[in-house]
């Protein structure tokens, strides 16, 4: 789980909090439309996500936006996303400065107009 260490406790702790949270399936008007808990990038690529929940094995929820015009909704592994590797050892990292200004379906309304995840 060396992909704990990309997240700040705030942010790992309410993201399992949400997690916890009892809700409906996925994608149903009952569903809680979380405010994203942190911002996940990788430094040297157009790749970004905006995160809601996480379970304790590392499968997390959100906005994920790769850089290719069609950013989606959906299950994001952080076993997966760590593994990724870039110049120098550079490893996806939180953006520290970003605060959440709208809900999780605000964000994914707006980048699906946009072609990308906007601030």
């Amino acid at each position: 789980m060396e992909w704990l260490s990309v997240f700040t406790p705030q942010a790992a702790q309410q993201l399992a909090e949400n997690h916890k949270t009892q809700q409906p399936l996925k994608g149903t008007s009952r569903e809680q439309d979380f405010v994203p808990v942190c911002k996940l990038f990788l430094p040297w690529a157009a790749a970004t996500w905006l995160l809601t929940e996480m379970s304790d094995d590392g499968l997390a929820f959100g906005l994920s936006d790769l850089g290719f015009g069609s950013p989606e909704l959906g299950y994001i592994s952080m076993d997966e996303i760590y593994s990724v590797q870039g110049p120098g050892g550079l490893r996806v990292e939180q953006d520290l400065h970003w605060t959440a200004k709208h809900s999780l379906s605000e964000y994914a309304s707006k980048a699906r107009a946009a072609g990308r995840i906007t601030a």
